[in-house]
């Protein structure tokens, strides 16, 4: 057992359970997962499409399981607070190959993961059994690792399953209150963002950690709290956001000469460098 990791991953846990809401930062590499730790957050997740992109590929699986793993220990080897990985759909259409990106995650150093129910190139929702089956592999493997993974079960029923919004809302919960009975310690209904369903989706799911990605449209982060919500993400904000200063300061160079942008706010070369090293645990 590396004992370092178990203690990390019950910290992470830990963070569900707190009165306080974790807010949670997704990063897509070294330096920004490094900048959100050197800014206090207790624990730092990645975005998939972030990540992925940054390394040439679209969102989804397409980069590949052994691409994916590498770039998670990557980041893994230079932070000392937890973190926890987008896995997608868990890359593989078996379960075989499921828990061989699972031991992949556990060895990258990761102790936490999002495990989504719906295929990124159909956009069709797997079948809720095969998705029960998935929780119960991750959490088989990470007993016998000894790693108390942390798995945020994510489902897009919100978006993409057949019939009217209210149908859609019930199947997101029933899905949830499923995967929570099979073992995830957080829940994640992607599209989840007006204020009087993520109230009614916290009372039906009676307190249990929710996962609501900060949006334009979804409530304050303080409302947010009060209404029960125990995680807030940045999903792919974070890099939106940063890839929309570069565009401004690219046209603002090209196109009207100033250069205020490119270096207001900037960190220095040695600070940039400091960014590979790791905190000490």
């Amino acid at each position: 057992m590396n004992t370092v990791q178990q203690k990390k991953a019950r910290q992470f846990a830990d963070l569900h359970k707190s009165p306080r809401m974790l807010v949670l930062p997704n990063a897509w590499d070294v330096p920004s997962a490094k900048i959100f730790e050197n800014s206090g957050f207790p624990a730092v997740a990645t975005t998939s499409a972030g990540m992925f992109v940054s390394l040439g590929f679209p969102d989804g699986e397409e980069i590949g399981r052994r691409r994916f793993l590498s770039a998670v220990k990557i980041i893994s080897s230079v932070l000392a607070v937890p973190l926890s990985v987008d896995a997608v759909a868990g890359f593989g259409k078996s379960l075989k190959e499921l828990k061989l990106t699972i031991k992949g995650i556990i060895e990258a150093g990761a102790v936490g993961l999002n495990i989504e129910d719906f295929e990124h190139e159909t956009g069709k929702l797997y079948p809720l059994e095969a998705q029960l089956e998935k929780i119960g592999v991750i959490k088989d493997v990470g007993e016998e690792a000894g790693v108390d993974l942390f798995i945020n079960a994510r489902t897009d029923a919100l978006r993409y399953f057949k019939g009217s919004d209210d149908e859609k809302f019930m199947e997101a919960l029933e899905r949830s209150k499923k995967f929570r009975d099979a073992g995830a310690g957080c829940v994640y209904p992607m599209g989840l963002v007006k204020r009087e369903d993520i109230e009614k989706f916290v009372r039906e799911m009676n307190g249990f950690p929710i996962n609501v990605m900060i949006r334009t449209t979804t409530p304050p982060l303080r409302e947010m709290e009060h209404l029960g919500v125990k995680r807030a993400s940045f999903g792919p904000g974070a890099i939106y956001s940063a890839m929309g200063l570069l565009r401004r300061i690219s046209s603002e160079v090209l196109n009207e000469g100033r250069t205020e942008s490119l270096t207001k706010d900037a960190i220095s070369y040695d600070e940039l460098v400091a960014l590979t090293r790791k905190t000490n645990d």
